[in-house]
């Protein structure tokens, strides 16, 4: 069954060889020997704290990956089938210190094994133990003795994505190198981030066998709906990847109680169906459809420099020396308009941005502080102080996240925006890179400290009344003196005890009102250090997605003036060149092209296939 599929690959690496290319050369080499592997190496990737490890034990009912108590996989972990358990740490030597064959081909790689003791393998996959420092890259090699394992899987749990990201997209090497298959994994608290859509978009263009795992289910009541919000999310993004919810929770319970009916409910028997499946199917499906990626990606990649030369042949024949000088002026000027363009766009769209994004946080700071006044309006300081302390902060977080989600949607936009003036240029101008929300969000805010507010004492109270009394008593006592009744008696007594009173109620009101006032105006203040703090951090954030992309951009504009500046240049000093000599030229490249086109059409036919590459479309 491998001879139609590993023809056409051995015709791709001969074909990458004809026309020069060692880099492709080398990565065909490695996938034959890949697909001939009867193992099926399956790559677990995603974001850190997903489930990764546990997917992996779930799978073998086995605890290989150490999880819980805040453990962190620093180094890829592979497990595979043993006779007996077993662990390790593997690390090839310096990569400047590596042996190198004919023609620097890298040798045969020396590897240091550090065996380990089974319950030391948590310190080997955190990077603490057996790692030799200033060796080459590692990885915990984890043997078990399971049957899943035994018929050929390889389960490679990986480190998150962000540690992932700092070692240069390493996921999407090893997915498009040495993985048969790639597991997302993804867990059901919320839907897939557009990281992690990103990652995604990146592996499937190398890798056509990717599934998204969504992990966690037993956590969460809805996770059915999230799983079909994900799977609007991949429609949306167009990758085509299915997506199959999971628990590896209820998994190993049912393993411990052999409980058929949890089993089924965690999702798992799919999962090990489509693991099954692949394994059973990597020497012709799964061959097949690798074979057709790479096809792709070798066509592409050879036939751009042929068709962009060849489109410059017929330029040449068709408008003559001059009209192709001219056509390169255009294009030099045309970069310039567009330069100028996308630096117009990208400078006004960004102002527009800072004043949306400040009007946006005024706004919803506005509104919180037209609740402060509602609030106090009625409300005593000394009675709702601490539970309204704790609703101001909850609310200036969530207006600072839904504030600071809006800027990275905008960023994102105008990134588009911006990446749309060069879509004349024909290919991805999108900067490999995404605005995330800050783990340290409601860190930056500023402490609400607790203001002074004046209570009314019973002293206070007492000296207040004993004014009061004592003027209406005075009062009253001279009238009724009138009356032949001495100074003080009854009624003069009686009036002072209400004019004390009374007193006693309005200072207690003029009190209250103080204490209101007072926490109002400390509640402004804080909020306008707020506002001031978070609209320095979004501003800053603004300049820094403005540089980037600006540095981005530049540098595009710079290596297409490059190409253009030399097409120019090549115009200039081949203008006598001979006709026959042109022509010549054409018919190899034209020949070559036929000769791409004639087998990608044969990858194709490998899984039905009968379509043809834009690359390789021939020009009117």
């Amino acid at each position: 069954m491998a001879g139609i599929w590993l023809d056409v690959l051995d015709e791709i690496a001969r074909t990458c060889n004809t026309h020069g290319r060692g880099d492709l050369l080398q990565t065909v080499r490695q996938k034959r020997a890949q697909l001939l592997d009867p193992k099926l190496r399956v790559l677990v990737v995603g974001e850190p704290n997903q489930g990764k490890s546990q997917l992996i034990n779930a799978i073998i009912n086995a605890p290989a990956c150490p999880v819980g108590d805040g453990r962190t996989t620093v180094l890829p972990t592979v497990v595979q089938h043993a006779e007996a358990a077993s662990a390790a740490v593997v690390q090839a030597p310096p990569v400047s210190g590596r042996p190198t064959g004919a023609a620097g081909a890298p040798a045969a790689t020396l590897v240091e094994r550090t065996p380990l003791a089974l319950d030391q393998i948590a310190a080997g996959v955190s990077g603490t133990l057996g790692r030799r420092p200033g060796g080459g890259p590692a990885y915990v090699e984890i043997g078990l003795p399971r049957a899943l394992l035994a018929a050929g899987l390889v389960l490679v749990d990986t480190p998150g994505t962000d540690q992932v990201a700092a070692l240069g997209g390493a996921a999407e090497v090893a997915a498009s190198t040495r993985a048969d298959a790639v597991l997302l994994v993804s867990d059901s608290t919320r839907e897939l981030s557009v990281a992690e859509l990103d990652m995604l978009l990146h592996v499937t263009r190398s890798q056509p066998n990717v599934v998204v795992v969504q992990s966690k289910t037993d956590l969460v009541a809805d996770w059915r709906a999230v799983a079909e919000r994900n799977r609007q999310h991949l429609a949306d993004a167009g990758v085509a990847a299915p997506l199959i919810p999971v628990s590896a929770t209820l998994r190993l319970r049912a393993a411990t109680t052999d409980d058929r009916g949890l089993n089924a409910e965690s999702g798992f028997p799919a999962l090990i169906a489509r693991l099954q499946r692949d394994l059973t199917g990597k020497a012709d499906h799964l061959a097949r459809a690798s074979v057709q990626a790479v096809a792709r990606t070798v066509v592409e990649q050879l036939a751009a420099p042929l068709r962009a030369e060849l489109a410059t042949q017929e330029a040449e024949e068709q408008s003559g020396p001059i009209s192709r000088l001219h056509a390169a002026q255009r294009e030099v000027d045309e970069l310039r308009r567009c330069s100028t363009r996308w630096q117009n766009t990208l400078a006004d769209e960004m102002a527009d941005l800072l004043s949306d994004i400040e009007y946006d946080l005024r706004d919803r700071t506005r509104q919180i502080l037209r609740a402060v006044d509602e609030a106090f309006d009625a409300a005593d300081p000394l009675v709702a102080w601490d539970t309204f302390a704790e609703w101001l902060e909850r609310s200036l977080v969530e207006a600072a996240e839904a504030n600071h989600e809006w800027l990275i949607q905008r960023c994102d936009w105008i990134a588009r925006r911006v990446a749309a003036n060069f879509n004349r240029y024909g290919y991805d101008v999108l900067p490999p890179w995404s605005m995330t929300m800050p783990a340290d969000l409601g860190d930056r805010l500023p402490d609400l400290e607790r203001p002074r507010i004046d209570k009314f004492t019973t002293g206070q109270k007492l000296f207040t009344g004993m004014k009061g009394s004592y003027g209406g008593m005075l009062m009253f006592g001279l009238a009724t003196t009138l009356a032949g009744m001495p100074m003080i008696n009854p009624v003069s007594v009686g009036i002072g005890a209400l004019f004390g009173g009374k007193s006693i109620r309005d200072e207690g009101k003029q009190l209250l009102r103080r204490r209101q006032a007072t926490v109002k105006t400390a509640i402004q203040r804080h909020v306008d250090e707020f506002f001031v703090r978070m609209v320095r951090d979004c501003r800053d954030a603004t300049r820094q997605v403005q540089r980037m992309l600006r540095d981005h951009f530049t540098g595009l504009t710079e290596e297409l003036q490059e190409a253009i500046v030399q097409s120019f240049r090549s115009a200039k000093q081949e203008a006598d060149t001979d006709v026959a000599v042109r022509e010549q030229r054409q018919r190899e490249i034209r020949l070559k092209m036929t000769r791409l086109a004639a087998l990608y059409e044969q990858s194709q036919q490998l899984t039905g296939a009968r379509s043809t590459p834009v690359l390789l479309e021939p020009r009117a």
